[in-house]
C-alpha cells in the first residue's frame, strides 16, 4: 500500500515522501495515528495545500521537544526490582516501566516514545533512548536495583551493586580487616613489652 508521509517516520522516510508499506502497518499504525495518508489523487493534492502548515507545525513541536531534551540530558530514574546473587532479575523491566516512571519525574513519556529493543534484564546502570519527537530523541540512565540505596550507590560509583555491596566496597573491607589484625598484633606486642619491664 502506498502512503504519504504527514511527518518523519523512523526507516521509511521524511515528511511528504510516497513510501509503500505493508497493509497491516498502514492500517494498524500509519493512518490511525495521523502519521500518514493513503497515496492517491485527493490526499496528494489536500497534502500540497497543507504542507506549509504541517512543516511549520512539525517545527513548533521539534522544537518543543529539544527544550524537553535538554531538561532531560542528565536524567537517571530509579528502578527498585527482587534479583539473584549474581544480579539477574526475578522478572524484568520494559518500556512500560521505564515510562512510568520518567513520567513520575515530571516528564510525560507514553511507552511508545521508550526505545527498548529487548527488556532489561540485569541490576545496574542501563542506557535508554526516548524518543521525544520523529527528530528528536535523548538518552536517559534506567538506574537498576534491589534497593533505593543500592540505586544510589550504584549511581555514585558508577559500577553494579550486588548483594548490598560492590567489588570495590569488598576490597576496602579486606584492606580494612588486615590493618586491624596488623594493629592487633603491634598492641599485644607492646602489651608483652611493657609486661616484661614491669616484671624484671
Amino acid at each position: 500500500m502506498e502512503v504519504i508521509l504527514l511527518e518523519r517516520v523512523e526507516k521509511l522516510g521524511q515528511m511528504g515522501d510516497v513510501v509503500t508499506v505493508k497493509p497491516g502497518h498502514a492500517r494498524n499504525r500509519l493512518l490511525p495515528k495521523g502519521m500518514a495518508l493513503r497515496a492517491n489523487k485527493a490526499n496528494l493534492a489536500a497534502f500540497e495545500a497543507q504542507k506549509v502548515q504541517l512543516e511549520a507545525d512539525n517545527l513548533e513541536r521539534r522544537k518543543e521537544a529539544e527544550a524537553v531534551a535538554a531538561k532531560m540530558a542528565d536524567l537517571a530514574v530509579t528502578i527498585v526490582r527482587q534479583a539473584s546473587d549474581v544480579g539477574q532479575l526475578y522478572g524484568s523491566v520494559t518500556a512500560r516501566d521505564i515510562a512510568a516512571v520518567v513520567t513520575e519525574a515530571g516528564f510525560t513519556v507514553a511507552r511508545t516514545q521508550v526505545r527498548l529493543s529487548t527488556p532489561i534484564k540485569t541490576l545496574g546502570l542501563h542506557d535508554v533512548i526516548i524518543a521525544l519527537h520523529p527528530e528528536v530523541s535523548v538518552t536517559i540512565t534506567a538506574n537498576v536495583g534491589r534497593t533505593e540505596d543500592d540505586a544510589a550507590e550504584q549511581l555514585r560509583k558508577g559500577v553494579t551493586v550486588l548483594g548490598g555491596f560492590d567489588e570495590f566496597e569488598e576490597e576496602d573491607e579486606q584492606a580494612d580487616e588486615e590493618v586491624s589484625e596488623d594493629e592487633a598484633f603491634e598492641a599485644a606486642g607492646e602489651e608483652g613489652d611493657e609486661g616484661e619491664e614491669y616484671t624484671a
